[in-house]
């Protein structure tokens, strides 16, 4: 089964790529991301190591139309977070205290400009924003990692919601 967490996870891969060397052409860019994904899997699947999955190679139609939507899902958040990121990082660094945002590794500052994308930009529920972040960063990063994306995404996603029910309340009430 081809969820979103795979999802989020190339996102953050291609994001975490795309900090580090940014891209000539985006979509040139996606699309190579795509080839080595299937290359690796083919290689895995080719030694027959354990961690393989039939997922690019699959051709049971159920597989496929999920990577499709998957992708889909991975490549929204990939190019929103990646036009978005001056906005994003400025919503982010006020709740970074006595950091910035370039002092922390590529790793914890992409999961949390992929969360804060998801925050103001999706409606899937902030608790599950905020534990598919900390999971990320416990994954690729560490422990710590979890806590720190834990506690910014937290006070992010007050912040929004409070400011969100600023404006609803501005809208009912105006005169």
């Amino acid at each position: 089964m081809v969820t979103r967490r795979y999802g989020r996870e190339w996102a953050l891969q291609l994001l975490v790529q795309f900090d580090l060397y940014t891209p000539e052409s985006l979509e040139a860019a996606i699309a190579a991301f795509w080839e080595q994904q299937l290359q690796l899997e083919v290689e895995e699947l080719a030694e027959d190591r354990r961690e393989a999955r039939e997922i690019f190679t699959s051709t049971d139609p159920k597989t496929r139309d999920e990577l499709a939507t998957i992708r889909k899902f991975a490549e929204e958040r990939v190019r929103g977070v990646w036009s978005e990121r001056a906005e994003i990082d400025a919503q982010i660094e006020p709740f970074l205290e006595n950091w910035s945002l370039y002092r922390l590794g590529t790793i914890e500052r992409n999961v949390l400009r992929l969360g804060a994308w998801e925050l103001v930009r999706s409606d899937i529920p902030p608790a599950i924003v905020i534990n598919e972040s900390v999971d990320l960063a416990k994954f690729f990063s560490s422990t710590k990692a979890g806590r720190f994306v834990n506690g910014i995404l937290d006070r992010l996603a007050r912040h929004v919601r409070s400011h969100a029910g600023r404006e609803a309340k501005e809208e009912t009430f105006t005169p």
